[in-house]
This record gives C-alpha cells, sequence and structure tokens, in this order.
C-alpha cells in the first residue's frame, strides 16, 4: 500500500492481520491501517527511549507508564465531583421504565434504521399516547407485547449508556433524542421515579478518586498520542487523529 513509518515500510501482511480485530468498523480496512501506524509509532518511540519487554504490548504498556503521567485526584476536586452530581451518588433509586427497540441486524441498514425510528420518535412527540400500540408494533424487544414496559429498574440492572439515560430523565419524561446501545436503538420513557438514599461522601470518595485519575490518564494518553503522530514522519496516508483499541 506504500505506507512508511518514520522511513519503515508498513507490510501490507501487517493490516492484513489486523484487519480481522476491525470488521465492526465503519471502515475496516481504514481502521486497521491507522491502528498498525500508531502501533508502529508507539513501538519505535519505546525503542527510541530504551524501553524493553517480553512482546510489543508490555512494551507499549511500559511506555505509557513512564510517559504518560498525571497527578492525583485531590479532596477537592473529588468533593467538587460529588457535589455536582447528586443524583449519581444514591442508593436504592428505582425508575419505572419502557422503551421501543429498533434492531440493527443485517437485513435493516442503521441509516434506514434511524430514519424509521426517528419518525416514531416524532409521532410519539405530538402524541405520546400512542407509545403502547406503537411500541407492539414496532419493537424488536419482547417487552414490546406489553407496551415497551421494562418494569421497575435499579443501577446496575442495564447496560451504561441506557441507565445513565434512564436516571437524568424526569418523571414521565420520553428522551429527545434515540439512544443507541449495542442491542440497537431505543425510543426511552420514564414513567415513575422512586427516590433512594445519598450515599455518604466518604463512602464514595476512593470510587471518584479513581474515576477523576482514570478521565485524567485518558486525556493525558491522547495528547501524548497525537504528539507522538504528529512528529512521526508518516507516508502514504493521513492519519486522522490517534483514537485507537490500544488506549481503552
Amino acid at each position: 500500500m506504500g505506507i512508511s513509518v518514520n522511513g519503515v515500510d508498513v507490510a501490507d501482511r501487517e493490516i492484513e492481520a489486523e484487519l480481522v480485530h476491525h470488521q465492526q468498523a465503519a471502515n475496516p480496512v481504514q481502521s486497521a491501517v491507522h491502528e498498525v501506524i500508531l502501533r508502529r509509532v508507539l513501538l519505535q518511540e519505546a525503542a527510541a527511549l530504551g524501553i524493553q519487554a517480553d512482546d510489543e504490548d508490555d512494551r507499549i504498556e511500559a511506555l505509557f507508564a513512564q510517559e504518560v503521567k498525571v497527578p492525583l485526584a485531590d479532596d477537592e476536586a473529588c468533593l467538587r465531583y460529588y457535589m455536582s452530581q447528586p443524583e449519581r451518588f444514591r442508593s436504592g433509586d428505582l425508575v419505572e421504565a419502557r422503551h421501543i427497540l429498533f434492531q440493527v441486524t443485517p437485513t435493516a441498514p442503521l441509516d434506514m434504521l434511524r430514519q424509521t425510528a426517528e419518525l416514531i420518535l416524532a409521532e410519539l412527540q405530538a402524541r405520546p399516547e400512542r407509545f403502547e400500540e406503537l411500541a407492539a408494533q414496532y419493537s424488536n424487544c419482547p417487552s414490546g407485547a406489553i407496551g415497551g414496559n421494562l418494569g421497575q429498574l435499579g443501577r446496575g440492572a442495564c447496560v451504561p449508556e441506557f441507565e445513565d439515560l434512564l436516571f437524568r430523565l424526569q418523571e414521565g419524561e420520553l428522551a429527545g433524542r434515540l439512544l443507541e446501545t449495542r442491542f440497537g436503538l431505543h425510543i426511552v420513557q420514564v414513567k415513575r421515579r422512586v427516590a433512594g438514599e445519598v450515599i455518604p461522601y466518604a463512602t464514595v470518595r476512593a470510587q471518584i478518586a479513581d474515576e477523576l485519575q482514570r478521565q485524567a490518564w485518558q486525556r493525558a494518553l491522547h495528547q501524548y498520542l497525537h504528539i507522538l503522530v504528529g512528529r512521526a514522519g508518516i507516508e502514504g496516508i493521513t492519519l486522522e487523529g490517534a483514537q485507537s483499541p490500544l488506549v481503552q
């Protein structure tokens, strides 16, 4: 493919080997090429710094450990985070919810599915009383048979993105946008909320510190990757950003 990194050619076989890990990407070939290039940049940087390890993944991890440093989250930052998200730090919160699921399948491409889901959402915004009828007609979830009703849900009962939306909606509120999860596209409504109890700051302080630390490390890591990519001599392709499964 005529691609090189700092004067070293990237073999087609490397890209072919990586391609099998990117079949779900919007552009599998591009995603695989970017991954191979980014890995090459990281390994060259590790070699330049004299970092040794048993295999390539360990060398990359050692490079990150040496070069990407972030300060520990202090108590002020943790407390500010705790105070800014009171709804998150509660125990026993319940929501009674319902949804309409538009499942992505090979015979129902995402774009076509999204158009249909957007039309149904617009109809429900205008005529919310049709929720049960439309759930029975369109939902690919077994709950469609009972009007999309999911019953009472507590924290931890759903995938994170679904839970996050559920616990941000007010009682009776219909989400104003489609929610996309690995299951497909969802129209979501919270029918009722049951408030739990506030979790004391001292109980969740360590959890908050870990989360803030992880967020700070991710930001620092992405900045580091952009710097490495920006100064690398990459020929034959333009590497758009440094997003990669390597940094999840």
